[in-house]
């Protein structure tokens, strides 16, 4: 009953399709939607949303989808990418990998990159599904991989940091840690930025791997960092969340909840105005970058592990009781709501007026203005 009424809302929004296509192509080609993660999208979406179609895959999803060229790439749970169009959610092609898929694809010059369960990093034609080439690691990539240059790196449960080449999969560089790689790593200013569950935040040179400063974070940490404005900030699973300065690889400032200690899960949106922090004490928090202090807080019904993306002046948000909601950037004042009672672990992603996102139980939904 709940996918048959959805399929009616989303034919009955089809109808009310407002003209909200952006100007130029601004895509979403990897997890933050950009080599900094800070989860800005330069799409500014319509204040009314509504779902023009829905896809399904068996097993669930919780990889964030990317968005390029018209194309949505979504990986799921039962080991297959997908490529959909993104104006009508067809099916374009279908890779079978074979293990499931945690890790979030990236999209780069012309191909898919995403790592499985199993601990393969696959590269795939991004306008076929033809695969390019495969490398092995010995554990599981969960987390997604990131791109500078003629390099892409990415973490793996095997401990290690990797550095191969896009055009063939080489191993250029590996670095070992003291736990899992589930993050994925930032590119800032020359550096590869990764923050591992053994505690520590690192900053590597991107062409040798070579450590040039680590932070002791003094927690385990499964979020990806995200860096702007000279800074690092991430969140761990001691309910903190830390800015650290990327010229002296000091801490700057700690903000940690007062009456909770909960993990955060999900990684930080950040802009000049806001750090967004969600979490699994079932709240948003929204801070200030300079000081790291509340500005204001947002109780929800569920912990939330989906990332926040930003658009506008509004950030979105996605909860394990299966909501999607729009709050104000400012205030965190809630100005849109959709709930499909599904619990979500993927995070949004917000290209071409577009909102894609997927459930745990495998619905993708794309979102897009309705006419009030």
């Amino acid at each position: 009953m709940r996918n048959q009424s959805i399929r009616i809302a989303v034919l009955l929004a089809a109808l009310l399709l407002a003209s909200t296509s952006a100007s130029a192509a601004d895509g979403w080609p990897q997890f933050r939607g950009g080599g900094e993660q800070r989860g800005i999208a330069s799409s500014v979406l319509p204040e009314q949303l509504a779902p023009v179609w829905i896809f399904e895959i068996a097993d669930g999803v919780e990889a964030t989808a990317a968005i390029v060229d018209g194309t949505v790439y979504v990986a799921g749970l039962n080991g297959t990418l997908y490529a959909l169009g993104l104006d009508d959610g067809k099916l374009r092609w279908a890779y079978e990998g074979g293990e499931e898929i945690k890790s979030s694809p990236l999209v780069a010059d012309g191909s898919v990159y995403f790592g499985d369960e199993y601990g393969k990093f696959h590269a795939v034609d991004a306008a076929t599904g033809k695969v390019r080439w495969v490398l092995e690691t010995d554990a599981a990539i969960s987390g997604s991989a990131n791109i500078a240059g003629d390099r892409i790196f990415f973490g793996s449960y095997d401990n290690s940091l990797y550095s191969v080449s896009p055009k063939d999969g080489k191993k250029l560089w590996s670095v070992e840690t003291q736990g899992y790689v589930h993050g994925a790593p930032a590119i800032a200013n020359g550096r590869v930025i990764s923050s591992g569950c053994d505690g520590v935040l690192r900053f590597l040179d991107v062409d040798n791997g070579d450590i040039l400063e680590s932070v002791e974070l003094g927690s385990y940490v499964a979020a990806s960092a995200a860096a702007a404005e000279g800074r690092v900030f991430v969140g761990t699973f001691d309910g903190q969340v830390l800015a650290v300065d990327m010229a002296s690889a000091k801490q700057v400032w700690e903000y940690k909840p007062q009456d909770r200690e909960f993990p955060f899960y999900a990684s930080v949106a950040v802009t000049a105005e806001r750090v967004i922090a969600a979490g699994r004490d079932k709240r948003v928090y929204g801070l200030d970058p300079k000081t790291g202090k509340e500005v204001w807080k947002l109780a929800l019904p569920a912990r939330i592990d989906a990332s926040p993306v930003v658009s506008g002046d509004r950030v979105f948000i996605a909860d394990k009781a299966g909501q999607l909601l729009s709050l104000a950037l400012a205030d965190g004042k809630e100005r849109w709501r959709f709930e499909t009672g599904d619990a979500f672990s993927a995070s949004p992603a917000i290209a071409d007026g577009r909102l894609v996102i997927s459930t745990e139980g495998g619905t993708v939904y794309s979102f897009a203005g309705v006419a009030e």
